[in-house]
């Protein structure tokens, strides 16, 4: 069952067991097998939420980004010279105004994506929003503050966590976070009408077939679809 978005005052603090810990470090250091594959191929690269935060559970995935545009085929030679098998590979767009994103699904828990197009100040700030932390403080073992689905802000503590309800705290958790106010109200807005109406899916989900790549489904989609169009002239009006 999805979490559901927390739109009253709550605070409180949790205490992690052993069980807990225990769980985090294994997460950890999968996450960072996969990050240090990347690296290796100096791919620089991000994971974000729960296990940047610490507030995982035993459904948590393993979500890596790479957080600028480059060829896919780096990313992917990165991965199999790893020996990291790829699952699926999917071309995804949450909205027509939303950039479209490469997703490689290693498993049915983790996965390596990236922006085909340059992100917006407000599509970079929403990993800064849910937490994220690179490869460097993932080895130092730092835990960050973020926002997880229900609308609480995670502040790690030595025992656990501190968590709040950010709804009508956006402009001070904007400021705490170094992000965006529109990224927190957007976040906010997109999450309890999600609560309300359900999960509306995403714009576009397109799985690639082995012989494909993105640049090429990419291209394609650009020829057939208006709004992806839209969102590339878009892009290359920004780089102009």
């Amino acid at each position: 069952m999805a979490k559901k978005p927390v739109t009253r005052f709550e605070y409180r603090k949790v205490a992690y067991d052993e069980k807990h810990w225990q769980l985090l470090r294994d997460l950890r250091a999968e996450t960072m097998r996969m990050m240090e594959a990347l690296d290796r191929s100096n791919i620089h690269s991000i994971t974000h939420g729960s296990i940047a935060r610490g507030d995982i559970s035993e459904k948590s995935d393993i979500d890596i980004f790479i957080p600028h545009v480059l060829p896919s085929f780096t990313v992917e030679m990165a991965l199999e010279n790893s020996g990291i098998s790829m699952n699926r590979r999917l071309l995804v767009q949450a909205t027509p105004i939303y950039a479209l994103k490469a997703h490689i699904e290693i498993d049915e828990r983790s996965s390596v994506s990236f922006p085909l197009v340059k992100l917006r100040p407000i599509e970079r700030d929403f990993y800064t929003f849910g937490g994220e932390i690179d490869l460097s403080t993932l080895r130092e073992n730092v835990r960050v503050n973020g926002v997880d689905k229900r609308l609480m802000l995670i502040e790690p503590t030595s025992e656990g966590h501190i968590e709040s309800t950010i709804v009508g705290r956006e402009d001070s958790v904007a400021r705490l976070l170094d992000v965006l106010p529109d990224i927190v109200f957007d976040r906010v807005k997109t999450l309890t009408r999600r609560d309300q109406v359900g999960r509306t899916g995403v714009f576009i989900e397109k799985e690639l077939s082995p012989e494909e790549t993105f640049e090429m489904v990419l291209k394609k989609l650009s020829d057939t679809n208006p709004a992806v169009r839209r969102r590339l002239r878009s892009n290359q009006r920004s780089l102009a």
